[in-house]
């Protein structure tokens, strides 16, 4: 399941995930589960028809990921949880492994998210490049984005999403994100 708050410039996605690395880092192997979150550029597309067409919407290139993750058979451990500050182009930096994240998820990210222009920042972005009402935009979402981010951990936990694929498999990402 995808889900989408777009902003002016600037949206958070959201989607359940399930992952099996295929080279797993030592500590990190086997199936992990969860739901990734990313800030990503947005971009409105111009009407391609009438004045009622829909209109082409871009979901473009991310700029920060939460990955709020477990290993599949610890359900509720988020012992996977990270987050990567920063892309090069569409590859994620390193995983960033934090106490807070993985203790509190939703108000970690909730938090984060507060601080767009921390966020670009980090990603060593230009944090001023007239984001600014997307900057309280984004802010004034928190809430509603911390539901919705709970409840797709919720139907993760029920088995709803995030679902192994059938066999046994060596690499696996069932996502949109």
């Amino acid at each position: 399941m995808l889900q989408v708050f777009a902003f002016e410039k600037i949206g958070v996605v959201l989607s359940d995930l399930y992952f099996v690395d295929p080279s797993p880092h030592k500590g990190q192997e086997g199936p992990e589960r969860g739901v990734r979150l990313e800030v990503r550029v947005m971009t409105q597309g111009e009407l391609t028809g009438s004045i009622y067409s829909a209109r082409p919407i871009e979901v473009a290139q991310p700029v920060w990921r939460a990955d709020l993750l477990e290993a599949a058979d610890a359900p509720g451990s988020f012992n996977r949880t990270h987050h990567h500050p920063g892309f090069q182009g569409w590859e994620p930096g390193g995983r960033v492994f934090d106490r807070g994240l993985s203790s509190d998820p939703v108000h970690w990210v909730g938090e984060q998210l507060t601080d767009l222009k921390g966020l670009l920042d980090q990603a060593g972005l230009d944090g001023d490049g007239g984001l600014a009402g997307d900057a309280d935009d984004l802010r004034a979402a928190v809430p509603e984005i911390e539901r919705a981010l709970s409840g797709l951990l919720d139907r993760v936990r029920a088995g709803e999403l995030a679902v192994a694929p059938d066999g046994d498999v060596a690499s696996a990402r069932i996502s949109w994100l």
